[in-house]
């Protein structure tokens, strides 16, 4: 009891505040709702990516600078990543893939924000952007091979293709599932300890693990932004 209670009482105190102090609360007693808090701060998240957009959009210049030069950057990078992995069939899909990583990785970053959740702590987030990638990278393969998508399921023997199908339809099935628990779970873990640091050691034990989750927060933006390109790859692939 001492032990497990000095850790979940400062834990479930920390949330109290962060509770009472959140921007959200207000909105979700006036809509009578339990927690909003994830939808409102991806709110937060799109308006600034949208912000950001739009400011690089009105400043571009033939030899980039600032902002532009950062994100052409990274952008540039990401895309020489999929080319030299996934083949330039590939490129068509950065528009996507960009979008994806830099939403989560300002998701993963705005919960380090003293007073702020990161939406994809909540379950719902990263099962909804899951399903999204499921979704998508299936029907480019529909849209690409149509009836003939079903060989990607079928496996290289013909003799095992009913074996393999099932095998190749719970894998698929799977992915959302996978996508979901790595995201969630890495984030909400990190918040926690996080927390927990602060309480029992608030700058010498915090700040160090601060950076540390600037750093893991990133590959996992990284982790999903390169399992959708997998899959995207495996779709637009021929059947083996």
């Amino acid at each position: 009891m001492g032990f497990s209670g000095g850790l979940l009482h400062p834990l479930l105190y920390m949330d109290m505040l962060k509770s009472i102090g959140h921007w959200g609360a207000t909105v979700e007693h006036a809509l009578g709702v339990e927690s909003i808090n994830h939808v409102l701060y991806m709110w937060l998240v799109m308006a600034i990516l949208l912000t950001l957009g739009l400011l690089v959009r009105s400043r571009l210049q033939l030899v980039p600078g600032g902002l532009q030069n950062l994100f052409e950057t990274i952008i540039g990078g990401l895309e020489d990543f999929v080319v030299s992995n996934a083949g330039k069939e590939c490129r068509q899909f950065m528009p996507i893939l960009c979008t994806i990583f830099f939403l989560v990785l300002c998701m993963n970053w705005i919960g380090l924000v003293p007073g702020c959740d990161a939406p994809s702590a909540n379950i719902n987030t990263p099962s909804a952007m899951a399903i999204i990638v499921f979704v998508y990278y299936n029907v480019v393969g529909i849209k690409k091979w149509g009836a003939g998508y079903i060989k990607h399921f079928m496996g290289p023997v013909a003799a095992l293709a009913p074996l393999m199908l099932i095998i190749e339809f719970i894998s698929h099935l799977a992915r959302p599932l996978s996508l979901t628990l790595r995201l969630f779970g890495n984030i909400r873990g990190e918040e926690i300890v996080l927390i927990l640091m602060f309480m029992l050691a608030p700058v010498a034990g915090s700040l160090p693990m601060y950076f540390l989750f600037i750093l893991a927060k990133t590959i996992q933006a990284f982790i999903f932004f390169m399992l959708t390109m997998l899959y995207l790859q495996g779709a637009t692939d021929h059947a083996h």
